[in-house]
């Protein structure tokens, strides 16, 4: 957080004194500004310390302090990490191996995640892409409803993998 300079830390002789809402634009002398924030007991901070003459606002310079560190916080909070969630399995998945997957992506995207669907073959199976290509539809076709697909099927290596993520009605 930055720290504004505030009452003896401006230098200038001269600043531009502003009220509350931002109005009421007037030059007077640091010594008049410092005397108005003293009868007000405030502060005087300087909002804009770099502009010539410096623009400065009669405040309670640790309210601002805190209402400025709830901002932050609120900020932060709000900011979402993009975690991305993987299922692995095999093109010879049996049929209560592919139903946890399933479930699993289905709970990782009600809470917001993006899933990552891969397919690894090993040794021989590579031939038979097609079995994989089937099984990432058939999961397509299942989860259709609560997620999108950012990127489709696609090939590296022995690999078969597709993105999916929330859509926005999940959200």
């Amino acid at each position: 957080m930055k720290q504004l300079p505030k009452n003896r830390q401006i230098r200038a002789d001269k600043v531009r004194l502003i009220d509350d809402e931002k109005k009421d634009q007037e030059i007077i002398s640091i010594a008049e500004a410092l005397k108005l924030a003293e009868e007000a007991e405030l502060d005087l901070v300087a909002i804009s310390p770099n502009t010539n003459p410096p623009v400065c606002k009669i405040m309670d310079y640790s309210q601002y302090l805190y209402t400025q560190r709830k901002k932050e916080k609120l900020v932060k909070k709000n900011t979402k990490i993009n975690v991305i969630k993987e299922l692995k399995m095999s093109p010879k998945i049996s049929e209560n191996d592919y139903q946890v997957r399933y479930r699993a992506a289905v709970k990782f995207i009600t809470k917001g995640y993006k899933v990552k669907v891969s397919i690894f073959f090993r040794g021989r199976e590579i031939t038979h892409k097609e079995l994989g290509i089937n099984l990432l539809n058939r999961f397509i076709e299942e989860i259709k409803e609560i997620a999108n697909i950012d990127n489709g099927p696609t090939f590296s290596g022995s690999f078969l993998s597709m993105l999916l993520s929330p859509n926005k009605k999940i959200q």
